[in-house]
């Protein structure tokens, strides 16, 4: 008994010390493999990279911008079924191992021998957040040891429900997307909480092989290893095995999000915004930030700005005849790829390209461009139709002069006609347009061009243009402002500038003649540039150089005459917003096109409106005065002023330049704007509460055409976007601001009458026109008239010009 006892004291005592020495390996082995393990406290305070959003005012989606499309979610807003899925299929010990599971570990080599496809991985979720986070990817054994490390520790520091936070998160799921809020979005165009469990199922299997589950080049086998987490999820007791057989009967049906910037034909806008916050935040934030963007656009108004340009664009360029062919393809066996191939613009729908099949005396046999599935495929049906005599009416030609077999061309369904297409052809010339808040500067629309897909070069903000004629009402409120009234008289005869270095500057009106002495109203409403040029040499051009950069036409113009009748360069969207300081009393804006940023976590970064409001952080009601909105913004010109210029410009459109728009019905105020040679079309105007501005021209200047004009070609544009804007508004005039005097003048000479040919004018106090009026008088004052010759500068026809001595004459 005594040397059993020996023997077992012997083996216990070897036993122990193996242990002990096994222990102390295994102790210097982790150590050795601690020192450099990375410090997963990091996780505590982890941001991932999280797509920026971008919203229209009405809270739709108008644009994301992410490198990683990524929408993070705390684990409580992560529904039980989404968690359920991804741990039946990555970890069905999740919530009972401590980091990792010699459990999955074994059951992976048997599956693995068993040759089984289904092949499961011994990584539990916990060892995927540390080797996601904090490890690289190599298959090696010194990472899977370092990672099994991290997992025990991260397991030690937070809780299940953060470690599965993280992981839903940040995980791959194909196709660009991060995370399972992403994930739901652009492949179902659902929110988590509406995913259905096939669709839990299908996101939960992804992580595994995402490329080679793409529902698009391989369904059979997304589908297949989707039914096997449902079968897994049913083992696990998540769900019964009835709702099992339901969610395997379910197609794979993916239905990717599609933003909207096109849908609103919102990419001009949606641009100009990613610009802006790239400028103002740098391109990390902008695309891993997760900013949350309020825009100012008007998703009603967007489409409706955008009709009123394309319309009018398209307008022009068809007077001007056809040049639509595109290009030409071989027709072949199956004209339905290369025409596929051809790359169509997005923005432009319902126009589609479409390639001549046959030509005959009584139309055009076309066919379609064929759509592309979900994969980006050419679908193999072919969509054919016709070009009738009407559909083509407009080009002026036969149809076998218009076209020949093979060109490909774009048409749009004639409406009510099933089959019948109408020939497209995009413009040659191009424009823009701006819809504004005037008392905001909130930017409800901007239209860049015929196409963002064609050219995303910004027409409203990037190009500039000389404004012509529409830059008159700024010199006039400068007059308005400085003494002179609406019935001040001007003489409109030709005036030649001596330019101090042996050379005559001697502008022009649009018609070639002079019509002696008229109103200052008359000068506004008729565009007269010969009357423009002598106020602006009496009031003197440095005035109007100040006045331009009160009102953010112009930082720096130069104090040369031609500058007075708009040979200046400017954009449409500065032109708009001064336009807007004239309808809004005289303040102040700054044009926006945002209106508050949030960062991820909803603390806002930015807001656009400025004002203090006194009394509203008030606790509670005391008895206390009401709050009130402080209005600090600056008045840039006498509202009294402002008044009296809106109201000249509602005579341009009453009997002016602008009486195209009249048929609109509402009170408009506005002006006409066209350039020398007619390289340059404008009308900006406004309506009591909204302010719109339109140019016309190509993006390399050159004449419009001879008879070009702005009352011809932009006027109709402003027309018909305030038609569809102002549709169901009431009729409201202009705000008369107290101290104005409305007095009863003759339209033609501004002195006091009554009955037909006359109109209410507004005056300043003490300014009204005497009950007789004798001789042709000054208007009241010049505002600094001007003195020696200023230096010269080429004016819109390339001549250089100056300013003379100051006087009316």
């Amino acid at each position: 008994m005594r040397s059993i006892a020996r023997v077992l004291g012997f083996i216990f005592a070897t036993g122990a010390m193996v242990f002990v020495v096994a222990a102390g390996v295994l102790a210097v082995f982790v150590w050795k493999y601690e020192q450099d393990l990375p410090d997963y406290s990091q996780l505590k305070n982890y941001e991932p990279p999280v797509t920026t959003r971008v919203h229209a005012a009405d809270g739709s989606l108008l644009a994301e911008y992410s490198r990683e499309r990524r929408l993070y979610l705390p684990s409580a807003a992560i529904p039980k079924l989404v968690k359920e899925a991804f741990i039946s299929a990555e970890d069905k010990n999740f919530y009972s191992h401590f980091g990792f599971d010699p459990e999955g570990i074994v059951r992976a080599g048997l599956v693995y021998a068993e040759g089984s496809r289904h092949i499961q991985g011994a990584s539990t979720i916990t060892q995927q957040v540390a080797k996601n986070f904090l490890l690289n990817s190599d298959r090696t054994i010194n990472r899977k040891i370092r990672e099994i490390l991290l997992s025990l520790r991260i397991e030690s520091a937070y809780s299940k429900d953060k470690i599965l936070e993280l992981y839903l998160n940040e995980i791959y799921l194909g196709l660009s997307n991060y995370g399972v809020a992403a994930a739901a979005l652009n492949y179902f165009n659902k929110s988590v909480h509406e995913l259905t469990i096939s669709e839990a199922a299908y996101l939960a299997a992804l992580p595994k092989e995402p490329s080679a589950l793409n529902p698009f080049r391989n369904h059979d086998r997304a589908v297949e290893r989707r039914n096997y987490v449902i079968g897994r999820m049913v083992e696990d007791g998540y769900i019964t095995a009835d709702e099992a057989r339901q969610a395997r009967a379910e197609p794979l049906v993916v239905n990717p999000r599609v933003l909207t910037p096109n849908t609103i034909a919102a990419g001009f806008f949606a641009e100009e915004v990613r610009r802006e916050l790239s400028e103002r935040y740098g391109e990390q934030k902008l695309y891993e930030g997760g900013l949350s963007v309020r825009t100012t656009l008007d998703p009603k108004i967007q489409l409706m700005a955008r009709k009123a340009l394309v319309d009018g664009l398209v307008r022009f360029d068809e007077a001007h005849g056809w040049h639509g062919v595109i290009k030409s393809i071989d027709l072949g066996q199956d004209w339905g790829v290369p025409l596929g191939d051809i790359p169509a613009y997005g923005d432009i729908k319902p126009w589609r390209l479409a390639v001549a099949l046959d030509i005959g005396n009584n139309g055009i046999r076309i066919g379609l461009q064929p759509d592309r599935d979900k994969s980006g495929a050419i679908v193999q049906e072919r969509e054919t139709g016709v070009v009738p005599t009407d559909g083509a009416r407009w080009t002026g030609r036969g149809f076998r002069n218009l076209v020949k077999p093979g060109d490909v061309f774009y048409v749009e369904p004639l409406a009510g006609r099933t089959g019948d297409y109408r020939l497209r052809q995009i413009p040659e010339v191009s424009g823009a347009c701006v819809a504004m808040d005037p008392f905001t500067g909130r930017v409800l629309a901007m239209v860049g061009g015929f196409s963002f897909d064609q050219s995303e070069f910004n027409r409203a903000t990037q190009a500039q243009r000389q404004p012509g004629s529409s830059f008159k009402p700024f010199v006039y409120s400068a007059a308005l402002d400085n003494g002179y009234t609406p019935s001040s008289i001007l003489l409109d005869a030709p005036v030649s500038i001596d330019v101090g270095n042996g050379q005559i500057w001697t502008p022009e009106n649009f018609e070639g003649k002079s019509g002696g002495p008229h109103t200052l109203r008359f000068g506004v409403e008729h565009s007269i540039n010969q009357m423009t040029v002598r106020l602006a040499r009496d009031i003197g051009m440095p005035l109007i150089v100040e006045y331009a950069k009160r009102f953010g036409i112009y930082d720096n113009l130069p104090p040369f005459l031609s500058m007075s009748i708009g040979a200046g360069e400017t954009t449409v969207l500065r032109m708009v917003t001064g336009y807007s300081m004239f309808d809004n009393g005289g303040k102040r804006i700054k044009p926006t096109l945002i209106d508050r940023i949030q960062d991820r976590w909803g603390n806002t970064i930015y807001k656009h409106d400025e004002r203090i409001c006194e009394g509203c952080d008030a606790d509670k009601w005391e008895n206390q005065p009401e709050p009130r909105l402080i209005d600090k913004r600056e008045q840039v010109i006498d509202p009294l002023s402002a008044y009296q210029i809106t109201s000249i410009m509602e005579g341009v459109i009453q009997r002016g330049t602008g009486i195209a728009i009249k048929e609109v019905g509402k009170t408009l105020a506005g002006k006409t704007g066209t350039t020398n040679d007619a390289k340059d079309l404008w009308f900006v105007g406004f309506s009591p509460n909204l302010a719109y501005g339109v140019f016309m021209g190509y993006d390399k200047p050159r004449s419009l055409g001879g008879s070009a004009q702005a009352a011809l070609y932009t006027a109709p544009i402003f027309r018909d976007f305030m038609k569809m804007a102002l549709k169901d508004t009431p009729d409201t005039p202009f705000r008369v601001p107290p101290g104005i005097k409305l007095i009863s003048v003759n339209v033609h000479t501004g002195m006091r009458a009554t009955g037909p040919g006359t109109i209410m004018e507004a005056f300043k106090p003490g300014t009204g026109p005497p009950d007789s009026y004798a001789g042709w008088g000054g208007g009241g004052g010049g505002g600094g008239g001007g003195g020696g010759a200023e230096a010269a500068s080429a004016d819109a026809g390339g001549q250089s010009v100056g300013a003379g001595t100051g006087g009316l004459y």
